[in-house]
């Protein structure tokens, strides 16, 4: 089988490492890819939001699936012109990612589905936006209507800040605040079946402690042990089949990788946001588990036979992935600096996936973006795979970087 990745970033070196693995894999390509990706799978350059462009570059390379990493070109379509040629791709068609492209969207589907979230309301104006925190009251939970890289959300008990965010979006959607942990499920789609894989916890702010802004994550573990039993299941049941259900009863069938981030909240699990890709970083830890080869897996939700595979495999042990970043990530981050120690991390049990990285002139990996690297490890239980992971960290060296040092501490005291 010959696979294209469309994509740059950590989740995309996730992917493209695990099809790597994969014996039915045969030629292994990535656009635009990353240094780190460049290791494993052939880079091209690509406009990844150009649909014509990427269906043309699977096309020369006579692609049997395109899998489709970020956000940005499954909401731009993307996967479109590819199903036209009748590409095998996975990811949804533009219609069902607006799952994720819109909030207000999403919380349509999931009103009509039946699926238990917090209570909003669609704001356009400042009068409207102040209505709304008023009505729910702090803590303020105001978000982005559209895309926004993972930074779309504030959730303060400032209501000045909460309505200079809202002030900031053209829409949106102010919602009732969900106490409780926070999960993350992904489940692979096509369009019929759902196949959960397992849960993961990822941490959004940039500090230790849940301090400082949000970001798109700065590390993730997984499995969960403080999670309650038949959760899973549960989920299934009464979030991520009847929202696929709903698409398709819609004539938008939801065909790819469905993210639900969810809390579990005194009143019940309630869903946060829907995602319509894997999500970065729980992906890193998601991979790590997974014992079934994956190519086979996206190609039978891209064909519509998910219903025909044999159950998932998993380890039965524990993965810890932690985020490297760039100096003055997430404000302003700095870039172009050289990354040292990158070769010394690899072992049987712990490796490196890069994010924002590209290569120098002479063949060095220099530092290009917020979130730079993920260093991901696995054990037999969560101690093991964060001891390995920071183990991995402490020989990276690039010039005012930062990470948590508290990636999984909680849980692997458990």
């Amino acid at each position: 089988m010959k696979v294209l990745v469309i994509g740059g970033g950590a989740r995309e070196h996730a992917l493209c490492r695990s099809l790597s693995l994969d014996p039915a894999v045969t030629e292994l390509h990535c656009a635009p890819g990353n240094a780190g990706i460049a290791q494993v799978a052939t880079v091209h350059p690509v406009d990844q939001l150009d649909g014509a462009a990427v269906t043309a570059l699977a096309a020369e390379l006579a692609a049997d699936l395109v899998v489709v990493g970020p956000e940005a070109p499954l909401v731009a379509g993307v996967a479109d012109p590819l199903r036209a040629a009748s590409v095998p791709v996975f990811g949804p068609s533009a219609e069902a990612a607006q799952l994720e492209g819109s909030k207000a969207f999403a919380k349509d589907v999931m009103a009509a589905a039946g699926v238990p979230t917090a209570r909003s309301y669609v704001c356009t104006t400042a009068e409207e936006a102040a209505a709304a925190l008023d009505a729910f009251g702090a803590p303020y939970v105001v978000k982005d209507d559209g895309l926004a890289a993972g930074k779309g959300v504030v959730v303060t008990s400032d209501r000045a800040a909460a309505l200079e965010h809202a002030a900031s979006c053209e829409r949106v959607v102010i919602e009732e605040y969900l106490d409780g942990p926070e999960v993350s499920l992904f489940a692979i789609t096509d369009g019929t079946t759902v196949l959960p894989l397992v849960p993961a916890q990822d941490f959004k702010r940039a500090l230790d402690g849940d301090e400082g802004p949000n970001t798109g994550g700065m590390g993730a573990y997984s499995p969960l042990p403080w999670a309650p039993e038949g959760l899973v299941d549960e989920v299934l049941a009464t979030v991520l089949q009847p929202t696929v259900d709903e698409l398709r009863r819609r004539g938008t069938p939801f065909s790819g990788l469905l993210y639900a981030g969810l809390a579990l909240t005194s009143r019940g699990t309630r869903v946060i946001e829907f995602n319509a890709r894997f999500g970065d970083p729980e992906t890193q830890v998601v991979l790590a588990r997974l014992r079934t080869p994956l190519a086979g897996v996206l190609l039978a939700a891209a064909d519509g036979t998910l219903g025909e595979l044999e159950p998932l495999r998993w380890d039965e042990g524990a993965a810890v992935t932690v985020v490297v970043a760039s100096e003055g990530y997430p404000a302003a981050p700095r870039t172009g600096d050289p990354i040292e120690g990158l070769d010394e991390v690899a072992d049987e049990h712990t490796y490196v996936l890069h994010a924002g990285t590209r290569s120098g002139d002479g063949g060095e990996v220099l530092s290009a973006g917020g979130r730079v690297l993920s260093v991901t490890a696995t054990g037999a239980d969560i101690a093991e795979a964060r001891e390995r992971a920071y183990r991995g960290i402490a020989r990276i060296s690039l010039k005012g970087s930062h990470h948590r040092t508290d990636i999984a501490l909680k849980a692997a005291q458990q």
